[in-house]
Parts: C-alpha cells; structure tokens; sequence
C-alpha cells in the first residue's frame, strides 16, 4: 500500500497474477524514478523540474508511437500499448511531482485533494486498468482509497516533510485549530496539536471507509489486495491516535503483529461491517471543538 512513499506499491504481491507483475514494475519505475527527481538527491529546482520536464517529453513520444531508447520506457511504452493504459495518470504524476518542488505549503483540504487527485489516484487508475476493471464507480471507490492513503502519509510523515520545508497539512486547518507551523517544532507542548491531528485523522479515516466497499466489489486477488490495503490504512490511524497524535517522535510503523491484525480484519471485512464503519464516520465530521 502506498502510505510510505513508493515502497509499498504492489510490486510483488503474492496476491496478483504473475502475468501483471511486469506491467507493475513498469509502472512502478517511472513513478518512483520521477518521484526521486522531485524529492531526492541536492539538485536544484531548476533541475528537477527540468528532468521531470524530459520524462514528460519521453511520455509525448510514447503517445505519438515514437521510438524510445531509454529502457525504463521502452518498457513503459510496451505495457502501455499491450495493456491499452490511460496515458493521462502518468501526465497527472508528473504534474504533482513538479508541484512538489514548486509548493510548499496548501491553504485548503481541496487543495490537498487535488495534489492527491494527481499523486496518487492516478496509481489507482492504472491498477483497476491492468484488470480492466476502470468503470464509474470503481474509479470514485478507487480515487477515495487513493487519496485517502495519501493523507495518512502526510500525518504520519508530518516531520519528515517539515525537514523538506513542506507542510501538507491545509493552512486552513492550522488557522482553526490555532496552530502555527512554528509548533510543529515542538508539538507536545501545544495542547491544541491533538485537537488538529484529530481531525484530519478522523476525515481520513472517513474518505477511506468511503472506498472501502471497492474491495469487496471487486472479486479475486484484486479484491482482496483492496482489502489489505484499506486495513492497512485504517491501522496506521489507529497507531497515530495510539501515540497521541505525536508522529515526530513515534512516527507509527507496521510491525508483523500489525500485518496479523490487518490479516484477520481482512478477512472479516463484510458489507455489514464496512457500512455500520462508514455510519460511524461520516465523510464530513463535525470540526471538534477546541
């Protein structure tokens, strides 16, 4: 599941069939490469975007059926056309991946959502296409799950972007809840920290038990693949209200007792459970007191 940067991706799932594995790297590939551009490495601005820039190129050329040299897309380009992929989410990758070395701050909740519509939707995109499985209603299931696991990456990594000079926490919701950047230096002596961590953990966790009836929509190892990340995501929440909201010094981590849980919640999941889950969380809590 994509709640640590790429690490996580489904490269080699013991749940999905051999003959996807290959387009999954290529997937993979050029999303964590680009992603490295952006983030890793003492280039400048200028430069990453520059090479982000030459990815895009090599992207046009592939839509344009032009010959490619560079190996990582000559793969590209074959699982592209062998699986007829939207080209649209690589574009939308690229374009957050350049937005993060241009932003570094959002004002609004729909600010964040619409990073998260390029950053990480797209990869759900590309998965339910690789099934053929991209219709209305899987792609609105899919993009929830998406973006909501990558705001439990920005909660749980709210100290290592703050290291980059990045907040993703909305300034909106600092403003609410009195929180200054300057706090995020020593968050557990500002009292109304909690208060803000709570929220945005609990919508998240809302927008995810949103998407969550996609996992058992889908049949086969697709579908229980969803089930393992939704619970996946579900319990990073969990460890994050576990060490109270203090991701700087406890940034929570999946330990094998969490995948064992996160393994029987799986296989518990139900229509029951997951829509008596989503009544419990309605997708747009009340803002807490505070």
């Amino acid at each position: 599941m994509p709640v640590d940067h790429y690490e996580n991706f489904p490269v080699a799932s013991v749940l999905m069939p051999r003959r996807l594995v290959p387009a999954v790297e290529a997937i993979y590939a050029f999303a964590r490469s680009a992603d490295d551009l952006a983030d890793e490495g003492d280039a400048t601005p200028a430069e990453r975007l520059a090479a982000l820039q030459s990815y895009e190129s090599a992207l046009d050329r592939i839509a344009a059926h032009e010959p490619e040299t560079d190996p990582m897309f000559v793969r590209l380009a074959a699982t592209i056309a062998k699986f007829e992929l939207p080209m649209q989410p690589f574009y939308d990758l690229l374009s957050a991946f350049k937005q993060d070395v241009r932003t570094t701050r959002y004002a609004t909740h729909v600010d964040v959502l619409d990073y998260c519509a390029r950053s990480a939707n797209p990869v759900g995109l590309l998965m339910l296409s690789l099934y053929k499985a991209a219709d209305e209603a899987n792609v609105r299931d899919s993009n929830a799950i998406c973006s909501a696991l990558q705001l439990i990456n920005f909660l749980q990594d709210v100290a290592i972007d703050r290291q980059k000079e990045r907040i993703y926490l909305p300034m909106e919701d600092l403003n609410r809840f009195a929180v200054s950047p300057a706090a995020f230096e020593r968050p557990e002596a500002h009292g109304k920290w909690s208060a803000l961590m709570r929220f945005e953990v609990a919508r998240t966790r809302a927008l995810m038990l949103s998407g969550a009836p996609l996992a058992l929509r889908l049949r086969g190892r697709i579908g229980w693949e969803l089930r393992l990340v939704v619970q996946g995501g579900l319990r990073i929440l969990e460890m994050i209200e576990a060490v109270n909201y203090d991701v700087f010094r406890r940034r929570p981590k999946l330990s094998r007792r969490d995948w064992l849980i996160i393994l029987w919640r799986a296989l518990r999941m139900s229509r029951k459970s997951v829509a008596a889950a989503a009544q419990e969380n309605p997708l747009f809590p009340p803002s807490p007191t505070h």
